[in-house]
């Protein structure tokens, strides 16, 4: 497997820095990544409010950061998932994966999203 160097961004903070939100900047200098997960959902959310074709600039723009994810890191995902359902947290699938794929590249995972607020491994931001 590939050294990763950086931070992994949830859709959360990609959007962020497109917004050009300061605090967001500094995590995606290096080499940040994501999964097509993300970038799945970035492509629907620019979609939606700019456009076809800015969601395919933007698509396009970030796609060097996706990252690929396993089998075993789907079922680590869903079982984090499940373990924080319980307890109140509904975090999304392409959220638990990018969790758990940030974990096993040893980067922090970088969100604004409250659910994750006080979980190991992260870098809270807002």
């Amino acid at each position: 497997m590939e050294r990763v160097t950086g931070y992994f961004v949830d859709t959360y903070s990609i959007i962020e820095f497109l917004k050009g939100n300061k605090k967001f900047i500094k995590y995606f200098k290096g080499n940040p990544i994501a999964t097509i997960l993300n970038l799945m959902e970035l492509y629907y959310i620019v979609l939606r409010d700019f456009g076809k074709k800015q969601a395919d600039k933007e698509f396009s723009r970030f796609l060097n950061c996706s990252v690929d994810f396993n089998n075993e890191d789907v079922k680590e995902a869903m079982q984090f998932r499940l373990k924080f359902r319980k307890k109140g947290k509904d975090f999304s699938y392409a959220d638990a994966v990018g969790y758990t794929v940030a974990k096993k590249n040893k980067v922090k995972f970088v969100t604004g999203d409250d659910a994750f607020r006080k979980l190991r491994n992260v870098k809270f931001v807002k």
